[in-house]
């Protein structure tokens, strides 16, 4: 009996990054050990085909193995052992590695007649046709876990990397703090804050911070280049075994990567005095992994106290270490400074009674107190290596270290709460300063050993996360008049050990059924060290500091499955427990700590179909509760508790590519979120008091659309790109509502050789819209005037209309690169 593949690249997929009409050279073949079948297998009597689905990474090693047509599980078993083995020159995308896709037919021939013939290694494969790069992103593990290639959708304006989770469904951004300031997070109608339920990864990095002054879990994605984002998975759900601490709502993790090779220097201006520069260097003779990136920011803002200024770089090299494995070396360096308007009282913009120009968009767009702002340094550096073991294993490594620090000053009652100044002093003010200065450090890792189960390779992997932060947290009270302080709301010391652990197991015991499932365990060692407390008990006088420790551990299984309903059709399930660690500043000596618990189910289909013309369509209904949620309160300006919360919603979202022409991707999605009653039942979903903030409808579209025309005998490159929210009304406290908001954004650019020029617009109708929206009491007159004791609607003005014009150089350019 003998075996050979016949090599027919059927399969075209979408391209990971729109990076022109370069040739593909495919993959060259260097290594390929013969399937061999167990010998208590009898030999077929007819040849015998099993059709496989290669994933061949940027390395030329096969990362992933499917079967596409099985002709029994021995034979589906030796072929996909055998395929684990094979080695291959990676295709290239002009000098670019790529990862590509083929469908391999590998046939098992019966032995000749009398004669017996050893298993011969295959020989060489010849493609004919184009190979197109492919994803090398795993199988989801719910219909919410989407992998997104940035690709042509870059062309999209975004202020910043954090705009990229616009891409995913039932994601809306909202911003009081200024350009430099963390975004709160709406996401599968969660109001995730600064990051309390949502985890943010950066190649592997843990973005959310602990027991932060400004918010448990406080994450600021600003620092990334958007430039260099290459793709984001972002998985809406707990369903995931290594989804980690925060990723009550989901998890969102960004991938690092430059396809254009060379110089590449941008310079942008535009509307009140913003300025940008860019410059971005991928060296020719290495992969899109290996990059260089410097930008700088700066602006006087749309109003009042909107100014900012911040710089940051960001490096990364990859590093063959012998013939199995790589190393990915990664740093960052970032500071900004910003100025912030807070809110305003409707009412007082109504009246024009704000201290700006009486006309209505200096009212709108005014500020009360200057003294609103932050500042913030954040350095990182990590260290990833990647191994590939015998029998098609694979085991990561990565190290890592944080070092963050940041100060953020913000008021959003006035003259309210300071309601015992000393004698002779009048009130002094709400302003409040949260100070965070910590430093992180991390392991984390994966093992996937070489294993087939039920035909199914590598169906196994194990993982870890260690990390230990070392934090400085306080929040003051500051003056109005000099913001100097005058009260200390806490000062903890805060050390904190998180070690965890997880496994998955994914089989497919029937060719159209596929399950996966695992369990996470986590556990947290807390030390405090208060340094705000009373100088005096009911005992007598005693030391301002006092010091206290906590253990919590937490296991959450998570398991889907995924029915084929036809090559293109899926039906997927997916169901898991979730958790938040607690705020240290929260804890009591010796407790066991508290988590919030979140239990989440989902289902839905999604269809794909592969080709020049690439399109994919999801949808899927959802149910969620947390044992613990947090709502936003004015008094303190961060997220208190409120008790369980539950949720229902559903979204619908599709993307369809055509070439390095056409991007389009829209989605839509409906959320309820709700505090049920004490006592009620935890079935009765819909039932309950509407949660405040969170939008029910949200509605996104992106579009780009590229091509070539000539001007004066000379190719010039176009494109046009729109980007379109829609957000429906927002529910308020005390039963009100906010309006609804429709915003677009469009952009377009034109190149010529190595130069390139660029115009964007955002809110191009000029909307007036409110960013964020609150209604609470507060007092705004001064110290001497009369608070109020009734509730009003308080805003953030969103940016108008605003242009920015780019001119970018592509410098130091190979002949064949994009």
């Amino acid at each position: 009996m003998r075996s050979s593949p016949v090599w027919i690249p059927t399969l075209v997929l979408c391209v990971l990054s729109a990076t022109g009409e370069l040739p593909v050279t495919p993959p060259v073949l260097l290594d390929a050990p013969g399937p061999v079948l167990p010998t208590e297998v009898p030999p077929p009597e007819v040849p015998a085909t099993v059709l496989l689905r290669l994933t061949i990474d940027r390395a030329g090693e096969v990362s992933q193995v499917e079967v596409r047509q099985s002709a029994g599980v021995s034979f589906d078993r030796a072929a996909m052992g055998a395929a684990l083995r094979w080695r291959f020159q990676p295709a290239r995308r002009g000098e670019e590695a790529i990862d590509v896709r083929v469908d391999v037919p590998v046939t098992f021939e019966p032995p000749v007649h009398g004669h017996h013939i050893e298993p011969v290694a295959p020989q060489p494969p010849s493609f004919s046709t184009t190979v197109r790069g492919a994803s090398q992103a795993p199988p989801p593990v719910a219909v919410g876990d989407f992998h997104i290639p940035v690709g042509q959708l870059a062309d999209v304006p975004r202020r910043s990397a954090s705009d990229l989770m616009l891409l995913a469904p039932g994601v809306m951004l909202a911003n009081h703090g200024g350009e430099g300031h963390a975004e709160s997070i709406y996401i599968r109608g969660f109001d995730a804050g600064e990051g309390k339920d949502v985890e943010l990864r950066l190649n592997g990095v843990p973005l959310n911070e602990v027991s932060h002054a400004h918010g448990h879990g406080y994450a600021d994605t600003y620092f990334i280049i958007p430039e260099l984002v290459e793709s984001l998975r972002v998985t809406e759900g707990p369903y995931d075994p290594s989804q980690g601490d925060f990723g009550v709502a989901g998890t969102v993790e960004y991938q690092l990567g430059l396809a254009r090779r060379g110089l590449t220097a941008s310079l942008s201006t535009g509307s009140y005095a913003a300025r940008r520069l860019s410059l971005l260097w991928g060296p020719p003779e290495a992969s899109e992994a290996t990059f260089v990136g410097l930008l700088l920011r700066q602006g006087h803002g749309f109003g009042p106290n909107r100014s900012y200024a911040n710089a940051g770089i960001m490096a990364q090299v990859e590093l063959r270490v012998g013939d199995e494995s790589r190393l990915r070396l990664f740093g960052t360096s970032y500071g900004s400074r910003f100025a912030s308007p807070g809110v305003v009282r409707e009412t007082d913009v109504v009246d024009s009674r704000m201290p700006c120009a009486p006309d209505s968009d200096s009212q709108f767009f005014c500020s009360y107190d200057p003294n609103q702002g932050g500042a913030g340094q954040r350095h990182i550096l990590s260290a990833e290596l990647q191994s590939r073991l015998k029998r098609g294993g694979r085991f990561v490594q990565q190290g890592y270290v944080i070092l963050r620090q940041t100060r953020i000053r913000d008021n959003f009652t006035g003259f309210l709460l300071d309601t015992t100044p000393p004698d002779g002093e009048r009130q002094r003010g709400d302003n409040t300063e949260g100070y965070y200065r910590g430093s992180t450090m991390g392991l984390r890792g994966r093992y996937t050993p070489g294993l087939t189960l039920l035909g199914q390779p590598q169906p196994l992997e194990l993982g870890y996360v260690a990390r230990y932060d070392d934090v400085r947290t306080r929040s003051r009270r500051l003056r109005d008049s000099g913001g100097v302080p005058y009260a200390t709301v806490f000062d903890n010391q805060v050390r904190t050990t998180n070690l965890g652990a997880y496994a998955s197991l994914r089989v497919a015991p029937l060719s159209w059924l596929t399950l996966r499932g695992g369990v996470r365990l986590d556990t947290f060692l807390f030390g405090v060290d208060d340094h705000n407390r009373p100088t005096e008990d009911r005992d007598g006088p005693r030391l301002p500091d006092e010091s206290l420790e906590a253990y919590g551990f937490f296991a959450s299984p998570r398991a889907s499955a995924e029915i084929r309903l036809t090559p293109r059709l899926t039906w997927l399930t997916s169901a898991g427990l979730g958790a938040r660690s607690s705020d240290a500043a929260a804890l009591s000596d010796a407790e066991l700590a508290p988590y919030a618990r979140v239990a989440s189910g989902e289902t839905g289909l999604g269809w794909r179909l592969d080709g020049p013309l690439a399109l994919e369509a999801r949808g899927a209904f959802f149910a969620t509760r947390v044992s613990q949620d947090f709502v936003f309160d004015e008094t303190v300006g961060r997220n208190q508790p409120v008790g369980a919360s539950q949720r229902l919603g559903a979204f619908v979202s599709a993307r369809g590519t055509l070439q390095d022409r056409v991007d389009i991707q829209a989605s839509l999605a409906w959320a309820r979120a709700t505090l049920p009653e004490p006592g009620a039942s935890a079935w009765k979903l819909w039932d309950g008091t509407v949660m405040p903030y969170i939008p029910e409808l949200l509605g996104r579209v992106d579009a780009s659309l590229r091509g070539t025309t000539r001007v004066a005998g000379q190719q010039v490159d176009w494109n046009v790109a729109l980007g379109h929210s829609a957000i429906g009304p927002r529910p308020l406290p005390l039963d009100r509502y906010s309006a609804p908001i429709f915003l677009f954004d469009v952009g377009t650019r034109a190149r010529w050789k190595a130069v390139e020029v660029g115009l964007s617009v955002e809110n191009l109708l000029d909307t007036r819209w409110r960013e964020s929206e609150f209604n609470y009491v507060s007092n705004f007159r001064g110290p001497d005037a009369p608070p109020s004791l009734m509730a009003t609607r308080h805003f953030t003005a969103g940016a108008p209309r605003t242009f920015m014009g780019t001119l970018t150089l592509h410098l130091d350019l190979q002949e064949d690169s994009p």
